[in-house]
């Protein structure tokens, strides 16, 4: 017996079986660990992004409010303020909740070369603009860590800061060319807080903002005239006929006829199509959508322009969505860069901008005299990328070319299954047709994103076309830490 004890001692020592759950137990916490950091800084990245685009946002409204008559550091908070991810601000974000007063810094900078402007172009003595937000993101995964004895946060700080500068005395007129999606998927319901209604009705809301943030007259036009200085033209796809497309700007307004695509030809001298020749333009270059002509005035509610973006009150609603024709939009690109080209010409100095909204999915039928012919201009082929090449001429001739996209999918554009960029999204194909990176824009909170495209700026619809407005008018990014 006394053997056997011993026997049965020694073996349960040498025993190890087992010896592997303490090493479990602590690869457990290792894992939960690595996992919570992941997922926490994951969210804490993209909380970050957020941040920063409604950092530039804030930044480039108040550049905007320095240049305003009056102009005071308590009328440039305020703007930014309302501009801010801060409660109550245009980019307030769900992923933000408690994102403090944004911290503003005035400068006046005399001797770099990025800073055009002197610094009396502002009522604040100042031509450059700082601003800083932050907030706490609250963690969750590390926190599971807790269990285990270990002090973990339960938030991260996070700060974005962005600077802008004014633009040298705006002293350069745009013509603008605004193309407006007006296919069928633009009648769907957008159901963020940010619109609740049609795409196309939070679209030329959208046109709307830009248009207050424009200088439709010059500043030396007396209160009752207006000598032209920001012009604008609407432009659609799909065609509608010359001889209809006055019923968008009549009130109340109805449907233009659609007609089939028709194709332009690449950099030919401007000739407005009339009768019932297909037409891209609803309205040629105005000047008279401010009811004061002043940047920032309530608009002109007789204004053709403005009763086509739907701010002719009443029952005119603007331009709608007939529909029928599918998406093709290398056509009315090349119409509207030959209309700017003409615009130019007429005003010597002048800057041409073209800035389109789209969902970016070209797979139109209906395109007259179209043929399988691959990446070439009019083929029912690859018409994404006969978008961005239309878009690239563009740019190549001097045109600053923005992309806005609403509801664009990871996946689409399906007929490019040639050429260089065989495969691309409506989102990528938005992205390409940006003259610059910063140009492009993505809506972030349109019920039709859900995150599948994202932008370097993914603002709400109106804050983009603010942006786009202060990059025209009086501001844009420069880098942080100027001094």
């Amino acid at each position: 017996m006394k053997t056997t004890l011993t026997y049965f001692v020694s073996r349960l020592a040498r025993d190890e079986r087992g010896q592997v759950l303490p090493w479990m137990a602590l690869m457990i916490v290792l894992f939960l660990g690595m996992a919570g950091l992941t997922l926490d800084l994951g969210h804490a990245y993209v909380c970050y992004r957020e941040l920063q685009a409604a950092s530039d946002a804030a930044s480039l409204a108040g550049a905007y409010a320095m240049t305003l008559p009056g102009a005071t550091a308590a009328t440039v908070q305020a703007e930014v303020n309302a501009f801010s991810a801060a409660p109550g601000g245009a980019n307030a974000n769900p992923n933000l909740p408690n994102v403090g007063t944004p911290q503003v810094t005035l400068k006046c900078i005399t001797d770099s070369p990025i800073v055009p402007a002197p610094c009396s172009a502002s009522g604040t003595n100042a031509n450059v603009i700082q601003v800083i937000e932050v907030t706490p993101i609250p963690t969750y995964f590390i926190q599971a860590l807790q269990a285990f004895g270990m002090k973990t946060p339960n938030s991260l700080t996070i700060g974005a800061e962005s600077t802008a500068t004014l633009q040298s005395g705006k002293a350069t007129q745009v013509n603008v060319a605004m193309v407006v999606d007006t296919t069928a998927s633009m009648g769907n319901q957008d159901s963020d807080a940010n619109c609740n209604n049609t795409r196309i009705h939070c679209a030329l809301s959208g046109v709307q903002t830009l248009l207050q943030g424009l200088s439709p007259c010059t500043s030396s036009s007396a209160k009752g005239t207006c000598t032209p200085f920001d012009q604008v033209s609407l432009f659609t796809f799909p065609n509608v006929t010359a001889n209809t497309a006055s019923n968008d700007t009549t009130c109340p307004s109805s449907n233009p006829t659609i007609v089939p695509y028709t194709t332009p030809t690449a950099g030919a001298n401007w000739s407005a199509p009339n009768g019932s020749a297909g037409t891209y333009q609803i309205t040629g270059y105005l000047s008279d959508y401010s009811s004061n002509n002043q940047q920032g005035g309530t608009l002109n509610s007789s204004s053709g322009l403005s009763i086509a973006t739907g701010a002719g009150g009443g029952n005119c609603k603007g331009m709608q969505t007939p529909g029928g024709d599918g998406t093709y939009y290398a056509g009315v690109i090349y119409a509207a860069q030959s209309s700017l080209m003409a615009a130019q010409a007429a005003n010597p100095g002048s800057q041409n901008i073209l800035i389109v909204l789209s969902d970016g999915d070209a797979n139109s039928t209906r395109i007259a005299n179209g043929t399988h012919g691959g990446n070439t201009y009019g083929s029912l082929d690859d018409q994404c990328q006969q978008a961005i090449t239309a878009a690239n001429f563009a740019t190549n001739q001097g045109t600053q070319v923005y992309t806005i996209a609403y509801g664009a999918a990871s996946s689409g554009c399906s007929t490019d299954k040639s050429g260089p960029l065989a495969g691309l999204s409506p989102c990528s194909a938005m992205q390409n047709m940006a003259s610059a990176s910063a140009n492009f824009y993505s809506d972030a909170t349109a019920s039709q994103n859900q995150g599948q495209c994202s932008a370097n700026a993914a603002l709400p619809l109106n804050s983009i076309f603010s942006s786009i407005a202060a990059k025209i008018s009086s501001a844009r990014l420069i880098p942080n830490g100027i001094s």
